[in-house]
């Protein structure tokens, strides 16, 4: 899957690299960002689009130090509905399911830039 290239900043959890506090401020700073800067359409499995509705991050593992910049490997828990055709008669229930995707975040260790990509199925 190639990387997606967005205009994100960490630059939080940048400053809170090394320490014992970068998972909770990852994680907090991650979930503040807008949920289209990020690769979740692709990462639907069960629905057809993405949720308006808050998504929440999870640290998977350690974070690694790649020499330029800062490899986290996040799971993201969030929503999707199915759409149907949007007819008055249309019976398809516009309930929001859960759905779960794993993005990799590399951000830069100079400027806190950052890239998101998907992680592809193991």
């Amino acid at each position: 899957m190639p990387e997606l290239f967005l205009p994100l900043s960490l630059p939080h959890a940048l400053a809170a690299w090394n320490t014992p506090g970068f998972g909770e401020v990852f994680k907090q700073e991650a979930e503040q960002l807008d949920p289209s800067q990020l690769p979740l359409q692709q990462g639907l499995s069960g629905t057809s689009d993405v949720a308006d509705e808050p998504f929440r991050v999870m640290l998977i593992g350690a974070a690694l130090d790649t020499g330029a910049c800062i490899r986290v490997k996040a799971g993201i828990f969030y929503a999707g509905i199915l759409g149907g055709c949007s007819c008055a008669d249309d019976p398809t229930p516009l309930e929001s399911q859960p759905e779960y995707c794993v993005l990799w975040f590399d951000i830069d260790k100079t400027s806190a830039a950052t890239r998101v990509s998907l992680v592809a199925d193991d």
